[in-house]
């Protein structure tokens, strides 16, 4: 895990995986969505929407995974997550049953990270 980007609100973390993975943690451990201020809600929507944008771009994936659980962690995050036909996983979910081994190979998840770093600084 690395954290790719923070501010005063929000963390974007890395998700070690073999697919693109990342998580959007709020900076204050609310347990429920209902519980955050408005202004991080629509922070936290623009970043996934940003962040699924941009992996659809980089990666042309089958599909994008978005979600939100904290059963464990009870602290509001969410993942995103590029699946392809491919992965050990599809079409079950990544923490599903293991349908295959798989080795993708796909582009690069550093630069793909740095890329978004800096497309959600400029704006």
């Amino acid at each position: 895990m690395s954290v790719i980007y923070e501010n005063k609100n929000i963390r974007i973390e890395t998700e070690e995986s073999e697919i693109p993975w990342l998580k959007i943690f709020t900076r204050h451990p609310y347990k429920e969505m209902s519980e955050v201020p408005s202004e991080i809600k629509f922070e936290i929507y623009d970043l996934l929407d940003i962040i699924e944008k941009a992996m659809i771009d980089y990666y042309s994936p089958e599909k994008i995974n978005i979600a939100s659980f904290g059963n464990y962690l009870p602290h509001v995050h969410w993942h995103i997550m590029a699946r392809f036909k491919e992965d050990s996983y599809f079409p079950e979910p990544m923490w599903g049953e293991k349908q295959r081994e798989a080795t993708l190979s796909l582009p690069s998840f550093d630069d793909f990270c740095q890329k978004l770093n800096r497309l959600i600084n400029s704006i």
